[in-house]
């Protein structure tokens, strides 16, 4: 099965494939390989895999993320965009669609408690929600998803869903999905703040510290 988080000569960054190691796909899947290629020549797929390529050419480490999605958003021709987001970060998202809708998109929005949906719907009990004893909306992923179905957006943006609350949101939209901001609350959305502070988070995580 594929290692690839464990690989160290990264072959097929270099195109030397000739130090790919026995686990590497490029030996071991090498007709999965070829056979996804063909995917590529498909025109909705190659449009956004070209765009996508052009703007981590002209962008790269020059354009803010917010930037790059919009830039790919227009060269990809996406017109109508889709922005389900956390509640939690509600002044984002209204920044973000006006940046958006200044830009000449059009945008479609819906915020996770959209329905209003107390979380007993889930099978939750009083003791299993943040605030015991109050009313608490669950955060509505699919519904999210499929009011920008309706809208038929062309792309969506996802700002800030709950983990687990995005897998439901990309396992039911129709339209393709990038993220802006996934949210860590803790290291106030900078998920990656946990891997580089591996010196602080060592005993957290139980991981060895290797020389």
């Amino acid at each position: 099965m594929p290692s690839c988080a464990e690989c160290g000569p990264y072959a097929c960054a270099s195109g030397d494939k000739k130090k790919a190691p026995a686990s590497c796909p490029m030996e071991q899947s090498s007709k999965t390989l070829d056979r996804v290629q063909k995917e590529y020549h498909k025109p909705e797929i190659l449009n956004m895999a070209q765009n996508a390529a052009r703007v981590e050419q002209e962008g790269y480490c020059r354009w803010t993320r917010v930037e790059e999605i919009m830039i790919f958003a227009r060269k990809a021709g996406y017109k109508k965009i889709g922005l389900a987001y956390c509640v939690g970060l509600r002044r984002e998202a209204a920044l973000f669609n006006r940046i958006l809708k200044d830009n000449g998109f059009e945008t479609v929005s819906v915020a996770c408690k959209t329905g209003s949906v107390p979380k007993e719907h889930l099978g939750l009990t009083d003791e299993e929600k943040l605030r015991p004893g109050q009313f608490e909306a669950m955060c509505n992923p699919v519904a999210q998803a499929e009011l920008l179905n309706e809208q038929q957006t062309d792309l969506n943006v996802l700002l800030g869903l709950c983990v687990g609350h995005d897998t439901l949101f990309i396992r039911y939209a129709s339209a393709p999905a990038t993220v802006l901001a996934a949210k860590d609350r803790v290291l106030a959305h900078n998920p990656l703040g946990a891997l580089y502070a591996g010196h602080y988070f060592q005993r957290r995580y139980n991981i060895e510290q290797k020389p």
